[in-house]
């Protein structure tokens, strides 16, 4: 605790698990935890500044106060010069922004095995709309962006996101999203072991505008939609899911759920 976030943030680094760092908000107490401290404890101080600051015998955050400003920027540059000179006497200028992160939604799918087919990649993120959609229709809720990321066979990952064109709830749009920023990855015979998508800047659902269009075949997968929310309501999630995933049990790791029911593809269009 401190009466800034550098100084609360240095305390919190120095204390260990459980316990408890408290700086006065007086230039006594501050000077008393900052002059001792290693140099590149201090905010914007990394290795390559902390090596130069020390060929200059400044090795501590009270030989760094000690030094006058003009001097540092001489060292360090203009900005970070000044930055470190008000860093050294405690003096932080961050604003802190009250608003909570916006909320998201995610959800993992792990393959049984390094998968290489494209198609059941595309599967998968279905899969992974769809139960998004579900979750986002449930909660009132609505998604601005789309985040993708592929973990690989290596255990490297690669994530991307991309910005809605309108908020959204709906699988079609969310699955249409997924796909293009899988698209835009240009995996070739990528070994990947897991995907995961998620529905980022989460807004109330009476924020949601919707483009008006022409094509009446557009409202169609949506009034699906709500008929498939309310069958799910009642009889659970393995009744109605989009057809594309009712394949032979080979690819069942990317079907929501397993037995018969109705189903629905991306376009709205169902099968049995």
């Amino acid at each position: 605790m401190a009466g800034s976030p550098m100084l609360a943030t240095m305390a919190c680094a120095l204390t260990p698990l459980g316990r408890r760092t408290v700086i006065d908000d007086s230039p006594e107490a501050i000077a008393a935890f900052l002059r001792p401290r290693p140099v590149r404890e201090l905010p914007g101080v990394g290795g390559k500044t902390a090596r130069l600051l020390g060929e200059y015998g400044l090795h501590t955050g009270g030989d760094v106060a000690d030094v006058p400003q003009h001097t540092l920027q001489r060292l360090l540059g203009a900005r970070a010069g000044r930055a470190l000179h008000e860093h050294a006497h405690g003096r932080d200028t961050t604003v802190v922004d009250p608003t909570p992160a916006p909320a998201s939604l995610s959800s993992e799918h792990r393959f049984p095995q390094d998968e290489l087919d494209p198609a059941a990649h595309r599967r998968t993120l279905l899969a992974l709309a769809d139960d998004l959609g579900a979750r986002l229709r449930t909660s009132g809720q609505i998604a601005t962006g789309v985040t993708c990321t592929v973990r690989y066979a290596d255990g490297s990952a690669t994530r991307r996101s991309r910005t809605l064109h309108e908020a959204t709830q709906h699988t079609v749009l969310l699955a249409r999203a997924g796909y293009a920023v899988y698209d835009s990855l240009g995996l070739q015979r990528a070994r990947v072991r897991s995907i995961t998508l998620r529905a980022d800047a989460l807004q109330p659902v009476d924020r949601a505008t919707r483009q008006l269009t022409l094509d009446a075949g557009d409202d169609k997968p949506l009034a699906l939609e709500a008929v498939a929310d309310r069958a799910r309501a009642r009889y659970g999630h393995q009744v109605i899911y989009p057809a594309a995933l009712a394949v032979s049990s080979r690819s069942s790791s990317a079907r929501p759920g397993d037995g018969g029911g109705c189903a629905e593809d991306a376009h709205g269009r169902r099968a049995t």
